[in-house]
């Protein structure tokens, strides 16, 4: 006879709070649950419970919503939830906005740079030529527009700088990967904490002194889906990981190599695509819930 495994199915709350009332209606659905535990009263809890070896986690995860309106679940294995390894997109998940399509309202082509960034998150086109038709929509734009977009026009998500610091301080190597553009995630990953990023690379035509312009093409190859599969991958190895020890998010198609192969992928306010294919969704809480799904007390998150 097989043995259960142990589980543990993570309850996180944004604007609707978790009571003893939703704990009491979500229990009963999970084969020997144990008793709930804060993790932060009212915010986030974890139940755990046991379970076949071949029990659909996604597929609880998901009927525990049912029960749980405009709340979170995740469930996964109890055993080795701390990642130490966390690969991030930066459009729409670690910030709120398209850099591209912010770059774009300076050439007045927000709106049809938009619905072509849309139809490639959603893997509805292919994101290489999508990303070189867009770029060249931007050639001779002023480069200092890029310093205008960042202080004017780019918001953090919330609770990015939180997650981010947390790990870090419990030692977890954190990587900002992008199908956008260097310009911007150098920058913004050091405004959030990552340790390092990665993306693609504009041309810049003309000089300091002159004046620099975007020259419309982007440096090949692409970074996009494969890339960023290959980067975590690649710092697995280096620092010597297991596969159940590395964590992705993301929100768009270019994202869910990285998101599959990742100990746990985690579809953060994802394009349909991304949220149907990833083994765990965060569509209501902010990027603390990276840190409760990992086990994070409230009382653990860094200073920030």
């Amino acid at each position: 006879m097989t043995s259960p495994t142990s589980l543990v199915a993570t309850l996180i709350a944004n604007s609707t709070l978790i009571d003893h009332a939703t704990l009491a209606r979500v229990r009963p659905a999970l084969p020997a649950a144990g008793e709930a535990v804060w993790l932060d009263p009212g915010r986030a809890a974890d139940i755990p419970f046991s379970a076949s070896p071949d029990a659909d986690q996604r597929a609880l995860g998901e009927a525990l919503r049912e029960l749980a309106p405009g709340v979170d679940v995740v469930v996964q294995p109890s055993a080795g939830r701390r990642k130490k390894l966390f690969l991030a997109d930066m459009d729409s998940t670690m910030i709120g906005q398209e850099c591209i399509d912010e770059l774009a309202a300076f050439v007045g082509l927000k709106e049809h740079v938009a619905a072509i960034t849309e139809r490639a998150m959603r893997g509805e086109i292919e994101f290489e030529p999508a990303l070189r038709e867009r770029v060249a929509l931007l050639k001779g734009l002023p480069a200092a527009v890029v310093d205008e977009v960042i202080e004017h026009h780019i918001t953090l998500t919330p609770g990015g700088r939180l997650a981010i610091a947390t790990m870090r301080a419990h030692g977890a190597y954190t990587c900002l990967v992008s199908g956008g553009f260097t310009l911007f995630t150098d920058r913004i990953a050091a405004m959030i904490g990552f340790d390092e990023a990665r993306a693609n690379t504009l041309e810049i035509d003309g000089d300091k002194i002159a004046g620099q312009t975007l020259a419309g093409v982007v440096r090949e190859p692409i970074f996009g889906r494969d890339s960023k599969r290959a980067a975590l991958i690649e710092l697995r190895d280096r620092l010597g990981l297991a596969e159940h020890e590395t964590m992705a998010t993301g929100d768009g198609a270019n994202d869910l190599a990285m998101i599959t192969e990742s100990g746990l992928g985690v579809a953060y306010h994802a394009k349909p695509k991304v949220a149907a294919a990833a083994p765990a969704r965060i569509e209501h809480g902010d990027l603390t819930a990276l840190l409760y799904i990992q086990g994070y007390r409230r009382d653990e998150f860094a200073a920030v």
